[in-house]
C-alpha cells in the first residue's frame, strides 16, 4: 500500500459549480481510496459511479463528489492507493489548474507496488463513431484517437506507454478543454462556471483562448481523463500489460468499460 507522506489542506473553485471548495487529504494505513462528505463515505470504484455528465460523479442517495477524474489520475501517476479524502465545505473537488500537475505535486511520486494486471481475454465496445479496444499486452500503451470540429484536432492521435518522462509530464499537466461557443450555454445549464483561462483550454474556430501547454494538449487531457477513470476499476492503469485503442470517447465510454474491467482483470 502507498499513501502520503503528510496531511495538507487545500482551496480552489469547482470546474463546474464555480463553488471554492476546500479538501483535506489525510495518509491511510487501509488499501483504498474514500472521500469523506458530511457522515458518509465515498469509495473510489466504479461500482458507485453515479453520473458522467461533462464529469464523473460518484455517490450514493445521501451525497456525492464531483469531478474526480483529475484528482484519481493523480493518484495513478503518483502510485496512491490508499487515501482518506475529505471534502470540508462542498462536493465538488478542486479544479486547481485543470490538469492532474497540482495534485501530483503535492502528492509526490511514489515508488510503484510492482503488482501488474492484464486482461484476461480482450475488451470490445464499440457504439457508432466511438470504440474502445483493451488487449493483453506485454507492456503498456494507450493510443487515444479524436476526431473534433477543430481545424487543429480532427483525425489526430496521442500514443503513451509510460517510458517518455518528457510525454508522462505533458499528460499530468494537460488542461481540461471545451468550445469556446458552448460556454454561455453550458453556464446556463449550471456547467462550467469555474472556467478560467488558466485551467481550461478554450477551443476557438480557428485556434484556442491561450497558448499550449505542448502539443495537442486537448488529446493529452484525453488520456488523462481515462486514467483516472480506469483507476476506478481499484487497479492501477498505468500497471496494466494491456494495448488500450480508444477512438472518439468520453467518461460514459470510459466508465462503461471499466465495469468490463473490473471483472476481467487479472493479476500476472
Amino acid at each position: 500500500m502507498t499513501t502520503i507522506v503528510k496531511k495538507f489542506e487545500i482551496t480552489s473553485k469547482g470546474l463546474m459549480t464555480g463553488i471554492e471548495s476546500k479538501v483535506k487529504c489525510v495518509p491511510s494505513n487501509e488499501k483504498g481510496i474514500r472521500f469523506h462528505i458530511g457522515n458518509e463515505i465515498i469509495e473510489a470504484k466504479v461500482d458507485n459511479v453515479v453520473s458522467t455528465d461533462h464529469c464523473v460523479v460518484i455517490g450514493n442517495q445521501n451525497a456525492k463528489v464531483m469531478l474526480i477524474e483529475h484528482f484519481m489520475a493523480a493518484c495513478a501517476f503518483s502510485n496512491i492507493d490508499s487515501l482518506d479524502v475529505y471534502l470540508l465545505n462542498h462536493y465538488e473537488l478542486p479544479i486547481l489548474d485543470g490538469g492532474s500537475y497540482e495534485w501530483v505535486k503535492l502528492f509526490g511520486i511514489n515508488k510503484s507496488d510492482e503488482k501488474y494486471y492484464t486482461v484476461k481475454e480482450p475488451i470490445y465496445y464499440e457504439n457508432g463513431k466511438t470504440s474502445l479496444v483493451v488487449l493483453p499486452s506485454k507492456e503498456f500503451q494507450i493510443t487515444y484517437s479524436v476526431n473534433f470540429n477543430h481545424p487543429q484536432l480532427a483525425q489526430k492521435w496521442v500514443s503513451f506507454d509510460n517510458k517518455d518522462e518528457k510525454l508522462r509530464n505533458e499528460i499530468i499537466e494537460a488542461r481540461t478543454f471545451g468550445y469556446l461557443k458552448e460556454l454561455e450555454t453550458l453556464q446556463q445549464m449550471g456547467f462550467a462556471r469555474g472556467v478560467t483561462v488558466e485551467n481550461t483550454l478554450g477551443l476557438t474556430d480557428d485556434g484556442y483562448t491561450s497558448s499550449l501547454k505542448s502539443d495537442n494538449e486537448p488529446i493529452k487531457h484525453k488520456i488523462l481523463d481515462i486514467i483516472g477513470d480506469f483507476y476506478l476499476s481499484q487497479k492501477n492503469p498505468l500497471n496494466f500489460k494491456a494495448n488500450i485503442l480508444v477512438k472518439e470517447a468520453g467518461h460514459a465510454v470510459h466508465v462503461n468499460v471499466c465495469k468490463l474491467l473490473k471483472e476481467k482483470l487479472i493479476e500476472i
